[in-house]
């Protein structure tokens, strides 16, 4: 399969998931994604965090008050608006979020169990996403959690609990 079948693969995909049709359609998802990347460009290299802010907004994530986004964080480019940020959340510099999952380029794991994944991700009051953390589609963190830096989190972080560690472990529960 070629680079221009998998393009074409994916965004069928994307245009289903959107429930998108025809050039019309084509056109609003090719749209859509030049704005998400345009808004978080500015996101992404903004010195201030009420920038950073301002930006991810633009671009469908629901961010809560209080927060604090630091430069160089990549929230998913593809579906923006599946991050809910709650009040008074604090993610640091070169942490990823992604709300989706796709093999893109190979078929051949597409067709045998894994597919493209597409889940909401939650980041609940008061949590701390400490410097290089990547969170996965589908993950909620809990309410005043501390994730540790360079964590992989691949399933759900419980409220009042440090996590560390490739994939992320509670090492201790805050007491509250």
């Amino acid at each position: 399969m070629t680079n221009s079948d998998n393009f074409k693969t994916n965004e069928r995909e994307l245009m289903e998931y959107y429930g998108h049709k025809g050039i019309s359609g084509k056109i609003k998802l090719r749209m859509k994604f030049l704005k998400s990347w345009i808004f978080h460009s500015l996101a992404y290299s903004s010195p201030l965090p009420s920038w950073s802010i301002k930006f991810q907004r633009i671009r469908g994530v629901r961010i809560g008050e209080n927060c604090h986004i630091s430069p160089y964080v990549l929230i998913d480019l593809l579906h923006p608006e599946l991050i809910k940020i709650e009040d008074n959340v604090t993610i640091s510099s070169n942490s990823m979020i992604f709300a989706h999952v796709n093999p893109s380029a190979n078929d051949f794991l597409k067709n045998h169990g894994y597919p493209r994944t597409i889940k909401p991700i939650t980041i609940k009051k008061g949590a701390v996403i400490s410097v290089g953390c990547i969170i996965i589609a589908g993950i909620t963190i809990g309410e005043n959690a501390i994730v540790g830096a360079g964590s992989v989190v691949t399933q759900d972080v419980p409220d009042y609990c440090v996590v560390v560690g490739n994939p992320a472990r509670v090492v201790k529960k805050i007491d509250h």
